[in-house]
């Protein structure tokens, strides 16, 4: 069995070396310009002055969010509101043309800022409509974010897993994204420490996404210059399978280069074992009571056409050790989807989107499936 600790004994040593408080900069203000890229919605404006008031001398609220209406066709397989690319080829989702439309990816949050004596003192609440089953007409609510954040350094509660490559994750108008790269939202706490205006430590204690009695643990290191970034995450943790404790480790690369004005190249890598649970395609963290070794990378390019026009091209693999085995019985070893998108931009915060997605799902027994699937979306962000 491999254990895959690259990236991650580093953890206590980190966890100790950033007990010291150091100005920082606007960490919140970055987090919310990198969820704004996994929504595909980089041209929000989330200053707009009309949605912040003040409710006291101290304490600011602003509201935001966005209405977004999809509609997609799938070709081969049903895949519902987004794309499950585990799905392909499962004689229980297969279709000879499927429409849909959805309005769950909508959302609305609430933040504050408060000027303490320790400090700005901030707070988020954010909901959107995934909750439940996919229906369409009406959604339930769901939670996405609810934290607070002391200074820029310190955050409490629920937001982005710390191990999740946020900076370099591909932008599509497909709510899921490429299959390849983690995505999760985790209760946590949550240090974070700059050294300087490029280099950022982070590291966390975070709630398992899967079934555990234990923590897990945390940490990275981003780099940020003008033209070029890159990020290194590590992830150590244990998982209960059947009664028995099995461990989870994993490490995590990510970067991007802008080589023209308007272009970047980005891609991520991650390797570990039980992680099925935090990666789109959702392998099985273990079979037969054993962990279940992972690997997946993500490979994207986009350039803008102008100021209103961006496009964008990329690819997603993730691969299994074991074989996972869906409800309906289906099962994979592994997963691909490729992408082609367009944004579009008339004016200050409505984005038009067109997406074209190709998914691949290869089983126990090596047959390949694949599916072809269109979509189409409108988002009014404030």
């Amino acid at each position: 069995m491999r254990r895959y600790i690259t990236g991650t004994v580093a953890i206590p040593a980190l966890l100790a070396g950033m007990v010291g408080t150091a100005a920082a900069q606007d960490n919140q203000t970055r987090f919310e310009q990198l969820e704004a890229r996994v929504a595909g919605l980089e041209a929000q404006d989330a200053e707009s002055s009309r949605l912040k008031f003040n409710v006291t001398a101290n304490t600011e609220i602003q509201i935001y969010g966005f209405a977004r209406f999809e509609a997609f066709y799938d070709f081969d397989t049903d895949q519902g509101d987004l794309t499950r690319t585990s799905r392909i080829g499962d004689p229980a989702f297969d279709t000879d043309g499927e429409f849909g439309t959805s309005v769950r990816v909508s959302r609305l949050g609430v933040r504050s800022k408060t000027q303490t004596d320790i400090g700005e003192i901030g707070t988020q609440l954010e909901f959107d409509l995934f909750s439940g089953s996919d229906e369409t007409t009406s959604p339930n609510l769901r939670l996405r974010h609810a934290n607070v954040t002391i200074g820029d350094a310190w955050l409490f509660g629920q937001f982005w897993t710390n191990f999740m490559p946020l900076q370099h994750y591909p932008r599509t108008a497909d709510f899921n994204g490429p299959v390849g790269i983690t995505f999760a939202r985790v209760p946590q706490i949550r240090y974070t420490h700059s050294v300087s205006d490029e280099l950022t430590f982070s590291a966390s204690i975070e709630e398992s996404v899967g079934d555990s009695s234990d923590p897990v643990l945390t940490a990275a290191a981003s780099y940020q210059a003008e033209k070029y970034s890159a990020r290194i995450a590590g992830l150590v943790g244990t998982f209960d399978a059947g009664g028995v404790e099995l461990d989870t480790n994993a490490v995590t690369i990510s970067g991007a280069v802008t080589p023209w004005q308007g272009g970047e190249f980005a891609a991520t890598y991650v390797t570990g074992q039980g992680i099925g649970n935090l990666l789109i395609g959702g392998g099985a963290q273990s079979v037969g009571g054993v962990e279940n070794d992972a690997t997946g990378f993500t490979l994207a390019f986009t350039q803008s056409v102008s100021d209103k026009l961006s496009l964008g091209v990329g690819y997603g693999n993730e691969s299994y050790d074991l074989v996972t085995t869906t409800g309906t019985g289906a099962t994979f070893t592994d997963l691909e989807t490729v992408y082609l998108n367009a944004f579009y931009t008339p004016v200050d915060n409505l984005t038009i989107a067109a997406e074209y997605i190709r998914g691949e799902r290869t089983d126990a027994a090596g047959a390949t499936f694949d599916a072809d699937r269109i979509g189409a979306s409108i988002t009014f962000a404030f």
